[in-house]
């Protein structure tokens, strides 16, 4: 059998769930946002520090910064396997397909490191 080394999770069935429990929790925070703000007209600085600085809010934008981060992966993963690829762009696929994957990587760490920043430092 052969196996991926590059895959997040190993196996399709995996990423296909985690890419669907994901978006689930990126749907719930979306909702969850968009209802504070359509539920509190007039916001000002403080409540919005105050919302967002919250433990429930801090562990809830936690949890989406990194389920963004494990569906972008598996997104882009699957976008540089299917598409990066030696009858698309010649011979140097694998070579590009490894820098392409590194710049996500890196992207992604970046992407949480600053996500994760902003929110714990508040409040």
């Amino acid at each position: 059998m052969v196996t991926n080394v590059t895959s997040l999770t190993r196996s399709g069935l995996s990423d296909f769930l985690v890419q669907r429990v994901s978006a689930v929790i990126i749907a719930a925070y979306v909702i969850c946002v968009v209802g504070f703000f359509v539920a509190n007209p007039g916001l000002t600085h403080g409540d919005l520090v105050r919302y967002f600085g919250s433990l429930s809010m801090k562990l809830f934008s936690t949890l989406a910064i990194l389920s963004t981060a494990a569906h972008a992966w598996i997104g882009m993963w699957t976008i540089g396997t299917d598409y990066l690829r030696e009858a698309h762009v010649g011979g140097g696929a694998t070579a590009l397909r490894l820098i392409y994957q590194s710049l996500c990587v890196l992207v992604l760490f970046v992407f949480v490191g600053w996500g994760l920043t902003l929110f714990w430092s508040l409040g």
